[in-house]
């Protein structure tokens, strides 16, 4: 593997934290530098945490998947007063994007890396947001079909808003998109073991919760990445006395976060929750369904569910059922500090944009904002996309700039058969002059047929479009081998004139490249940072 490093992704608000924008670090508690973990991790050491509880919440919440023995030593670490770097994301197929792998991949070497510079533990957990509810979101993959991206979906719009981890899925309609996943990405030396781990995991899950969680599972037990589901059952009971906390200042926290945001738009930076004063902040679920809570006069209340609380009847369910209970955006941040001693949240561009909004919330629970750690972004980039690019002497940033489209279509210019147009042309001006003629002396005569006429002419035009486009069509599959090609620079990438990252799952890279890809990721020099990682094998 060959690592370079490139200018940053060109993100306001992430230029603005990496240049230390007063304006902007002012909604957080921490600049991102040595001393703020030093001071971090002083501030934690000083908090008190139901360890054993919450060791034991992990593991019964890991063991179904099998637990490596890092990870047991990683859960003994973390019972005996080990920190923690905390990442997370909903329970994406196949993993989800490429951005959910390498949240993992930045929690795990920044755990790494302060172990060594504090020179005490510091344990990587990635948090599943099992609890959420858009399927739509997350039911879907898209992999390279003749060049191009393609979007491949399992199953049908969901009829209800069932939480990920109570979604379930049908085994056989799983295995055929799958299957069809795989006949996409083709056989290499690798797909079959590949394949068939990936089979094997699907059939011992039973939601989507499930399948993510063996996945990232069996990709980072050598690393010892400990795991939980935000919506485990046993997780809502150890969080029974925080959904308490939150209830009981929960119109406080409401107007803090409307008020940040206000701030936060007013500096330029948007307002990525589009928070409301009486949004409870908090999800109850029935049937397996999230339903928001509002306030309303005194009580908590949603009309599609058919719900009415008190506060006193809410603080009763957070004791007794916690279970039926979910955080939102807001409420999740705040719930991670709670329960875990977060040294530092590693986050993607939107969640450093929406915890920007949550400092003031933070503090009326008496609590701190952790270190807030912008993920690694990173381009795999194919033998054959390095290839290609040599061949046609671009960059990656030239692919980024939309330079490959232009070289196509410079190129379909080129190729086509500019005699035939003349040809086809001069048969339309033909026509044209005849149909003219024809209706003059129509006219002399006096029989009136001009919309008769016309809708001939149209016809006829109509059918020399569709000849032009015949001819174009051969010419383009005469040359289809180059046009695929440069489709697939592109597709490869900056698919959909996006990051990679964000489209396409780690499995086709896995596919070409072997099971070590994320052991081999995790060896490079990589670091959280201001830069765009090009990694080349």
């Amino acid at each position: 593997m060959e690592l370079e490093r490139l200018s940053p992704v060109g993100n306001q608000l992430l230029s603005d934290f990496w240049a230390g924008s007063e304006r902007l670090l002012s909604f957080y508690q921490y600049p991102y530098n040595d001393d703020s973990f030093r001071i971090r991790a002083g501030y934690l050491k000083e908090q008190q945490y139901d360890r054993k509880g919450l060791s034991n919440v992990i593991y019964q919440f890991m063991e179904p998947f099998g637990i490596s023995q890092k990870s047991m030593e990683h859960l003994n670490k973390l019972e005996n007063g080990a920190l923690a770097v905390v990442g997370g994301q909903q329970a994406g197929l196949l993993t989800g994007p490429l951005y959910s792998v390498y949240k993992a991949i930045s929690v795990i070497l920044l755990a790494r890396e302060q172990s060594e510079k504090l020179g005490i533990d510091v344990v990587p957990i990635f948090w599943i947001a099992g609890e959420d509810h858009d399927i739509l979101e997350i039911n879907h993959t898209f992999t390279i079909a003749e060049g191009v991206p393609k979007k491949r979906i399992y199953g049908t719009a969901p009829r209800h808003k069932t939480i990920a981890s109570e979604t379930r899925f049908d085994h056989a309609e799983m295995k055929a998109f799958i299957d069809e996943i795989f006949k996409d990405y083709g056989e290499t030396e690798h797909t079959r073991g590949i394949y068939q781990s990936v089979l094997h995991h699907m059939n011992e899950s039973e939601t989507f919760t499930d399948f993510f969680s063996r996945l990232l599972n069996e990709l980072f037990q050598e690393e010892g990445l400990l795991m939980i589901d935000s919506a485990f059952p046993p997780f809502r009971h150890y969080q029974s006395a925080f959904f308490q906390q939150i209830i009981q200042k929960n119109e406080a926290i409401s107007a803090a976060v409307v008020e940040k945001e206000r701030l936060f738009d007013k500096n330029g930076y948007g307002t990525p929750i589009s928070a409301a004063e009486e949004n409870a902040n908090l999800f109850y679920v029935k049937d397996g369904e999230r339903f928001l809570l509002e306030r309303k006069n005194g009580d908590f209340v949603n009309l599609a569910a058919n719900v009415k609380f008190t506060e006193d009847e809410l603080l009763q369910l957070a004791e007794r059922s916690p279970e039926k209970l979910s955080n939102n955006v807001v409420t999740r941040p705040l719930m991670q500090e709670m329960c875990l001693p977060v040294l530092a949240f590693v986050a993607g561009p939107g969640e450093l944009q929406y915890w920007a909004t949550l400092k003031d919330a933070f503090e009326i629970l008496n609590l701190q904002m952790p270190i807030l750690a912008p993920r690694l972004n990173i381009t795999l980039v194919t033998r054959q996309a390095e290839q290609l690019l040599s061949e046609y002497d671009l960059t990656f940033e030239d692919v980024v700039n939309g330079q490959v489209e232009k070289i196509k279509q410079q190129f379909i210019e080129n190729i086509q058969d500019a005699e035939a147009k003349n040809k086809i042309d001069h048969i339309r001006k033909m026509l044209e002059a005849e149909y003219e003629d024809l209706s003059r002396y129509l006219d002399s005569k006096q029989i009136h047929l001009e919309k008769i006429l016309e809708k001939n002419k149209q016809y006829h035009f109509m059918q020399l479009d569709y000849l032009n486009k015949k001819v174009e069509q051969e010419v383009l599959l005469k040359h289809e081998h180059t046009i695929r090609r440069l489709n697939t620079i592109a597709s490869e990438l900056y698919p959909n004139d996006n990051w990679q990252e964000r489209v396409y799952n780690p499995y086709q890279y896995l596919n070409i490249y072997g099971q070590s890809l994320i052991s081999d990721l995790l060896k490079l020099p990589l670091k959280i940072s201001n830069s765009h990682y090009l990694v080349k094998f």
